[in-house]
C-alpha cells in the first residue's frame, strides 16, 4: 500500500504543528508508522491522499454512528450554513437540541451546550464543586475525561494515594484535589470516602471505560457509586461523551439503569462537528450563571451548524425503529468472528464489547476488567496487527487502548471483510 503523499504531508505538518498532528493519537507513534492523511469519506469508507481506501471502524472516535457524510446530516448542516455560521446570540435550534437531550437522556432535566467533551467535563466538575462547596474530586485510573488539569493525574506509589501530575504544566495543587480510585474496585472508592468524604464534591466516571480499551463495569460497580455518593451528599458524574446515545437512546445510564446527578456528552450530539454538553438535575443546573453564581461561558457554544447536525442526528436515532437492535446484531457478529479467529489461530487475545464499541486486547489474561490488566497487554503485537489490518484496507484505532466502533452504515459485507482480515493478520 503506497503512502508517499502521506509521508510528505507529515513532514510538512511537523514544520508548523507540534508533532505534526492536532491530537497525539493521530501521530501513530504506538503503531510505529507515520500516519495516513485522509482526503474524503462516505458511508463506511475513508480514502487517504494516496488514494488508498479503507473500511473505517474508528468513526472519528465514535460520533459517526450513522457513517461518514450521512445525507440527512449534510442537508441539515448545509441548510444552517446558508443562514450564517455563528451569531453569538440565542437561537431556537439550541432549545430544540436541549429539549431532545432532556427527553432522551433519563437523568437530564436541564442542559448547557459547550464546544468539546473536555469543556463539558471541566464545567461539570466546577458546577459540582460550586453546588457542594467542596473541592476534591474522585476519578479513576485509566478513565479519560479530556485534558483539563485535574484530569491529567496518575497514581503515585499506590492507587489510593494522592495523585501526581501526569503532564508538565499540571500543578501539584490540582493533583492534590484529585483523588484516585481503581475502576471496577468499589472498595477503593469506599476507602476514599471513609477518609475524605466530607471534602469530596464529585465522583466522575466513564460508565464504560473507553480510553484504556473498552472495559465494561462489573456488576454492582455503578450501583455502588450511586449508593456511596448519595450517602455522602456528593455528585455522581457520568462522562458519557463516548457512550451517550451510542449504547442506547438514553446512553449508558439507560443501558445499565443507574442515574447520575450530572452527565457530560459530546461526539454524537454534534453529528461529527465540534460539540459538548453537560446536564443534570434542575436544582444543580440552576446554579449556573446567569441563574446562579457558577460561571461558564462560550462564544461558540450552541453553534448553529453543530446544533443543526446534532438535532438531525438525535431525531434519526430517536425515530428510527430498531436502530439499536441492528447495531447490536452487527457488533455481536463482529465480536463472534474475532473471538472465533482468536481460538483458531491460538492467539493470546480477548475481545471486550459493550453494545457497538469493542476492543481486542492482545493478552494472555482471561479477562481485562482493570487498568493494570489493560496495561499488561502486548502493545508490540497490537502494532503488528494494526499494520497488517491497514494494509488489508481496514482502518482501526492506532492504539491498543482505544475502541472500535460499529456504525449503522456498516454492512454485513463490511463485517465479513474485517473478520477475514483479522484472521489473516492473526495467522500471518
Amino acid at each position: 500500500m503506497k503512502n508517499i503523499k502521506s509521508k510528505e504531508e507529515f513532514l510538512r505538518a511537523n514544520k508548523s504543528i507540534p508533532g505534526g498532528v492536532n491530537s497525539p493519537v493521530r501521530a501513530f507513534k504506538s503503531v510505529n508508522i507515520d500516519p495516513v492523511f485522509i482526503e474524503k469519506a462516505k458511508g463506511t469508507k475513508i480514502t487517504d491522499i494516496d488514494g488508498n481506501e479503507y473500511i473505517d471502524f474508528v468513526a472519528s472516535w465514535g460520533p459517526l454512528i450513522l457513517g461518514h457524510a450521512n445525507n440527512t446530516i449534510l442537508e441539515a448542516i448545509n441548510k444552517a450554513a446558508a443562514k450564517g455560521t455563528s451569531y453569538g446570540a440565542p437561537t431556537t435550534i439550541e432549545t430544540e437540541m436541549a429539549e431532545l437531550i432532556c427527553e432522551m437522556m433519563p437523568s437530564i432535566e436541564k442542559v448547557r451546550m459547550v464546544n468539546s467533551g473536555t469543556e463539558a467535563t471541566m464545567s461539570a466538575v466546577r458546577l459540582a464543586r460550586g453546588y457542594t462547596k467542596r473541592e476534591c474530586i474522585v476519578k479513576f485510573i485509566g478513565n479519560y475525561h479530556g485534558h483539563g488539569d485535574y484530569f491529567l493525574i496518575k497514581a503515585g506509589s499506590g492507587a489510593l494515594t494522592f495523585g501526581l501530575p501526569d503532564s508538565p504544566g499540571v500543578t501539584e495543587g490540582n493533583a492534590k484535589d484529585t483523588l484516585l480510585a481503581e475502576y471496577n474496585n468499589i472498595e477503593s472508592v469506599e476507602k476514599l470516602f471513609a477518609e475524605r468524604g466530607n471534602e469530596i464534591a464529585a465522583v466522575i466516571v466513564e460508565p464504560v471505560a473507553g480510553n484504556m480499551g473498552v472495559i465494561p463495569p462489573k456488576k454492582g460497580f455503578l450501583e455502588g457509586l450511586r449508593t456511596i455518593t448519595e450517602k455522602h451528599n456528593s455528585i455522581l458524574i457520568f462522562d458519557e461523551v463516548i457512550t451517550g446515545f451510542r449504547l442506547a437512546k438514553g446512553g449508558a445510564q439507560e443501558y445499565f439503569g443507574v442515574m447520575p446527578d450530572l452527565t457530560t456528552i459530546g461526539k454524537i450530539i454534534g453529528g461529527g462537528l465540534p460539540v459538548g454538553a453537560y446536564g443534570g438535575r434542575k436544582e444543580i443546573m440552576d446554579n449556573l450563571a446567569p441563574e446562579g453564581a457558577v460561571y461558564q461561558a462560550g462564544t461558540l457554544s450552541g453553534n448553529p451548524l453543530a446544533m443543526a447536525a446534532g438535532v438531525a442526528m438525535l431525531k434519526t436515532l430517536k425515530n428510527t425503529k430498531g436502530i439499536y437492535e441492528e447495531l447490536e446484531r452487527k457488533a455481536a457478529k463482529l465480536e463472534a468472528g474475532l473471538t472465533k479467529n482468536i481460538a483458531l489461530s491460538k492467539t493470546n487475545a480477548i475481545v471486550n464489547r459493550v453494545g457497538s464499541m469493542m476492543t481486542m486486547f492482545f493478552t494472555d489474561a482471561k479477562n481485562v476488567s482493570t487498568f493494570d490488566e489493560a496495561m499488561s497487554c502486548d502493545t508490540g503485537k497490537y502494532a503488528e496487527y494494526f499494520n497488517l489490518s491497514l494494509n488489508a484496507g481496514i482502518y482501526i484505532a492506532p492504539s491498543q487502548f482505544e475502541a472500535m466502533f460499529v456504525s449503522v452504515a456498516h454492512t454485513d459485507d463490511d463485517i465479513d471483510k474485517i473478520i477475514e482480515a483479522n484472521y489473516n493478520a492473526l495467522t500471518k
